[in-house]
């Protein structure tokens, strides 16, 4: 073997071994997470369900959202972390337009390998 192809072997070894790579990191091992919510302040009566459902689909993360007795607004999500850590965001800062968010409490949160809930919906 000459230098040659000893050299065009080590290249096509590291070309294969960056496929690899990049192949077991691609979205078909995407790791999600999930991560419960409560929303306090004046978040009922003001469209925030719908509001959550619409930021939620727009971020293409799944979810529940549903008003309590108590006056604030529960619900879960889940997808990849940066599009969970941006919902978290707009639940806690922006809300719906009409809404005035006084505090928000995130629990529960944990990796998941698959999303368990399809799509982002109101429960009653």
């Amino acid at each position: 073997m000459t230098v040659g192809q000893l050299n065009l072997c080590w290249i096509s070894l590291a070309l294969l071994t960056v496929v690899i790579v990049f192949v077991m990191s691609s979205k078909t091992g995407e790791k999600y997470i999930s991560v419960d919510f409560e929303i306090f302040g004046n978040v009922q009566g003001v469209c925030f369900r719908m509001y959550t459902e619409d930021e939620g689909r727009k971020l293409g993360v799944t979810g529940w959202v549903k008003n309590t007795r108590q006056g604030t607004v529960i619900g879960q999500v889940q997808g990849p972390p940066e599009k969970v850590k941006e919902m978290k965001y707009w639940l806690s800062k922006v809300g719906s337009p009409s809404s005035r968010i006084h505090r928000a409490e995130f629990s529960n949160e944990r990796d998941i390998s698959k999303l368990e809930i399809h799509g982002f919906g109101t429960r009653y």
